[in-house]
């Protein structure tokens, strides 16, 4: 990465993260301390305006915004890589969004590297065997279990379950996983009072209630999937 490159993606960094010390900079980036300062001078002397709070970290100051005008090729190459995932392993209500913000990306990127990018759309493919095929998401729920999340929402689903025994739930979404094909909702459910993963392949009916969370503290994702490893762990122990 070159210097011009690591400075736009530190105030980046600020931006996404709001304070960082030094050292947490040094570390995201792989660079050396010293390195960060040199960079922070250089980006005041730009008329970035960077401040520092004691205890904190540095930020940066009064609304400033650096709008998102290019890409390095690595980044497009990236994005571009990752278009058959996402048109394969996303549903529909994702596959349009991504689609729109692919779109606004090329708008902003210079007319060699939008070339580029759509070079490497083309020579990028996918292949799912036809027996596989039926078990890739075909719903459109995924947008809707984001916002439920973000606005901690409570959730009203129709589900049928592996015994093809349908239900009608409540439930409160802490997020979302993607495994064995599917993509899975990990939510508080009110009817069974315990936290529970639905295939959102079997939801057969997703609406976004008005109501807020009734419980007021949830427990992470990360730490919900972390207790299935250890269950997952002792069941191929025997134990």
């Amino acid at each position: 990465m070159n210097r011009t490159d690591r400075l736009m993606g530190i105030v980046a960094h600020l931006q996404n993260k709001k304070y960082q010390t030094a050292e947490e900079l040094a570390e995201h980036f792989g660079m050396s301390v010293r390195t960060v300062y040199r960079d922070l001078r250089a980006m005041n002397e730009i008329g970035v305006p960077v401040g520092f709070e004691a205890g904190r970290g540095y930020h940066i100051v009064g609304g400033y915004f650096l709008p998102p005008v290019s890409l390095t090729a690595e980044e497009a190459n990236a994005l571009a890589l990752m278009e058959p995932l996402v048109v394969r392993f996303a549903d529909k209500s994702i596959l349009q969004h991504y689609g729109t913000a692919l779109s606004k990306i090329k708008q902003v990127l210079g007319n060699t590297q939008r070339r580029n990018l759509e070079q490497i759309q083309q020579q990028v493919s996918h292949y799912i065997p036809d027996d596989y095929a039926h078990l890739l998401p075909s719903t459109d729920y995924l947008t809707t279990i984001q916002k439920a999340i973000i606005d901690q929402r409570i959730l009203r689903i129709e589900y049928t379950n592996l015994k093809d025994e349908a239900s009608a739930r409540e439930v409160e979404p802490i997020g979302l996983t993607f495994y064995s094909l599917n993509w899975h909702l990990i939510a508080w459910c009110h009817l069974r009072k315990e936290y529970r993963d639905f295939r959102t392949s079997r939801i057969t009916s997703l609406k976004l209630s008005l109501e807020p969370f009734r419980i007021k503290e949830h427990r992470s994702l990360g730490d919900y999937l972390k207790d299935l490893e250890v269950l997952e762990r002792h069941h191929r122990r025997g134990e």
